[in-house]
């Protein structure tokens, strides 16, 4: 008998950190939980990667997942800002590998095609498609729905991801 498959989905971001958790047995989704996690911007880059860190880490442990999907950024006009970013997802990419979770990533595009239809559209879209796939889903905040979709992009995507992860190792 198939049992359900746990996936953390994670938005990456310096000051906010979206996660979402659902459960996928085969077409079907659950909602789990969702959050955000902050750092506080008075305090050093370091410190702030750490509260990131930790903040996740009891997210996963607390949760159980049994996959993660995050997010990868996108490059902006600002290099200071793409570059914090970059370490901010470092984390995220960090914790789950360290709990032993294979991790994904997904373009944003590919996680909006994935949930809405399109690869471009609005955050509304986006909460409404979330409401529609997973009517008990409760999520505060734009980067919690954001972490939720792209969870729900890997559940549709993991046979694929899987795949080429057996067909890298040879």
């Amino acid at each position: 008998m198939q049992s359900a498959i746990r996936i953390i989905g994670i938005d990456p971001g310096l000051r906010r950190t979206g996660w979402g958790v659902i459960e996928t047995l085969g077409n079907s989704l659950r909602f789990v939980a969702s959050g955000t996690v902050t750092s506080d911007g008075d305090m050093d880059l370091a410190s702030r990667l750490c509260q990131l860190h930790d903040g996740l880490a009891e997210i996963v442990h607390s949760y159980r997942p049994d996959e993660a999907a995050v997010e990868q950024t996108f490059v902006n006009k600002d290099a200071v800002a793409t570059l914090k970013l970059g370490q901010a997802r470092g984390v995220a990419m960090l914790v789950p590998a360290r709990a032993g979770l294979p991790v994904s990533e997904y373009a944003p595009n590919a996680v909006k095609k994935s949930v809405i239809g399109v690869g471009h559209g609005e955050k509304q879209q986006i909460h409404m498609m979330l409401k529609i796939l997973m009517p008990k889903a409760e999520f505060k905040g734009n980067d919690a729905a954001d972490a939720l979709a792209i969870a729900i992009c890997h559940a549709h995507n993991r046979g694929g991801e899987r795949m080429r992860r057996v067909l890298a190792t040879g």
